[in-house]
């Protein structure tokens, strides 16, 4: 409520402080969302001089400098939230889309994860198992390690054969 008081008395540097204090508090996805859309949207007075188009430049980089470090903390504190990650990349793609020439969805198109249906055996409470489906998510970064390790195991046994060729 703070912050959309501060916001409606155009008062972003003190909204942008309060989000500040609200991320050191919850590191939750809808909070980096409604931080990354404030700053699309928030002109500050300083730039009141500018062209319109700048202006909204100034937004959509500040927007993105948070859509980054809300992607940079999914992937290296919560590494695991896969889902969030990828709605938060969503909402990055959407906001790239609707900037007009402004926007550069190549930016997130190259971080977008594969949606991979997987299936797990799930124990029920009278003791029974059955197959669950569900949607994972493999993103590029994860791709690139996998590929280095079958390279690597390649490599090792390319090594074994040459040596034991050399006996």
């Amino acid at each position: 409520a703070y912050i959309d008081f501060e916001t409606a008395e155009c008062e972003f540097e003190r909204a942008r402080v309060l989000y500040e204090r609200l991320l050191d508090r919850t590191k939750h996805l809808k909070v980096w969302i409604s931080y990354a859309e404030f700053e699309a949207t928030a002109i500050d007075k300083e730039s009141l001089d500018l062209s319109e188009e700048e202006q909204k430049e100034q937004c959509i980089k500040r927007a993105r400098r948070v859509f980054e470090e809300a992607l940079n903390h999914f992937r290296s504190s919560a590494p695991d939230l896969k889902e969030e990650r990828a709605m938060l990349l969503e909402k990055w793609l959407n906001l790239e889309a609707s900037s007009g020439e402004l926007g550069d969805v190549s930016l997130v198109q190259s971080k977008l994860p594969k949606k991979l249906k997987k299936r797990r055996h799930v124990s029920t409470e009278d003791g029974s198992s059955r197959i669950e489906e569900f949607i994972d998510y493999l993103f590029p970064e994860e791709t690139q390690t996998t590929n280095l390790k079958i390279l690597e195991a390649a490599y090792k046994w390319k090594k074994q054969k040459m040596s034991s060729a050399d006996d």
